[in-house]
């Protein structure tokens, strides 16, 4: 078995080169893991999500607590069989899910009962369970257990949900089936305030955990505050340890987090918008539904090499959309997440050849310069 472990290969001012050790194999970083909530990327085989580059892929504890089980999914070999990812796999703890179903929970001390927002059936999830329906998971990273404050939240609020959430970081790591190559990330939290993330950090550190994330923002705080709450509390964690902000974000959140010292990242939206006929390029995001595109046989991103764009032209991915057809909606989700998989790779050659600064700004240069076309504007 190999050791659990980060080994930083450059920095270049805030951002880091490195890479990731697991049982299941290693994540090069920065690195972005594909969105499969209940065990699958949505439109996506395994093998497709792996030809992207993809060397990590997340799943969700409460999702799939309800549906099949924990217990079925260990009976039939773990996550890792289940779904056909031989590749390390990062579960979310199920904190998320106190914050996005809180019309369907209550919070004491001892955990979150759930109301199935499938069937209505009740479920208990606590430190302890989370810890349990992670280890019949066989998940490579498990995430402890918390609350995830929503935004905006006064001090007081956001200061009572952060040292619950500490609390049960401790039962997590208490819990915690400790196996050599697996790890146990911490979740700082504290909001957009800066002396509860510190305090935050602090507990975390006592609990020595192989690898830290950072909770508690793209909750509709916005870019600007994230950036400006990053700034500050990246550098509490951990310089020799693995940093994971949850959830984010557009290419422009990845560009900007990772000079703020990130090294992972999920997000949802590579795949939910290339269910919604977006994709993103190298010069901003494309709408395939607009009739622009009716004629236009020229490929979707010519700096991309996925089957959307070496295989077919905009005319084509813009019909397979207006007839509603499955496969644009597939095609779509494959380059957007190849797209991203790109965008780490460019960034971590970047950092390790000390231009991250100029990777930057062409990247930003690019966006701004929008997806000129030359085509004529057809109407709908």
């Amino acid at each position: 078995m190999t050791e659990f472990r980060y080994e930083l290969l450059a920095k270049d001012g805030k951002a880091r080169r490195g890479r990731i050790h697991t049982a299941h194999g290693t994540i090069e970083t920065p690195a972005f893991m594909p969105v499969g909530t209940a065990a699958t990327v949505k439109g996506m085989m395994p093998e497709s999500v792996a030809a992207t580059g993809a060397e990590i892929l997340l799943g969700n504890t409460y999702h799939l607590m309800l549906r099949p089980g924990a217990e079925r999914i260990a009976r039939l070999g773990g996550l890792h069989k289940f779904m056909n990812w031989d590749k390390p796999i990062l579960t979310d703890s199920g904190g998320y899910q106190v914050m996005s179903l809180s019309s369907l929970r209550k919070i004491t001390e001892e955990g979150v009962t759930f109301k199935s927002h499938i069937d209505g059936r009740k479920f208990s999830l606590s430190p302890e369970r989370s810890m349990e329906i992670q280890h019949l998971l066989g998940s490579t990273i498990t995430m402890a257990f918390d609350e995830c404050t929503p935004f905006p939240a006064t001090e007081d609020v956001a200061a009572e949900s952060m040292r619950m959430s500490m609390r049960w970081a401790k039962r997590s790591r208490d819990a915690f089936v400790n196996r050599e190559g697996y790890a146990l990330y911490g979740i700082q939290q504290g909001s957009v305030f800066e002396n509860l993330r510190r305090e935050s950090s602090d507990k975390l550190a006592e609990l020595d955990l192989p690898g830290h994330s950072v909770g508690g923002l793209a909750v509709g705080e916005g870019q600007q505050v994230m950036f400006d709450t990053l700034d500050f509390c990246v550098d509490m964690l951990p310089a020799n340890k693995p940093r994971y902000l949850m959830g984010v974000g557009k290419p422009s959140d990845l560009v900007g987090a990772v000079m703020r010292g990130i090294d992972q990242f999920d997000c949802v939206l590579p795949t939910r918008s290339g269910r919604n006929a977006q994709a993103f390029t190298h010069r901003g995001t494309v709408n395939l539904k607009n009739g622009r595109h009716r004629d236009d046989d020229r490929p979707l991103d010519d700096h991309c090499s996925c089957p959307a764009c070496s295989q077919y032209s905009r005319a084509y991915l813009h019909h397979l959309i207006k007839a509603n057809e499955i496969l644009g909606a597939m095609l779509l989700t494959w380059h957007n997440l190849q797209y991203y998989q790109d965008l780490m790779k460019g960034m971590r050659d970047a950092i390790a050849n000390g231009q991250m600064d100029a990777f930057a700004k062409q990247f930003y240069a690019d966006q701004e310069g929008g997806d000129i076309d030359p085509v004529p504007m057809i109407q709908d």
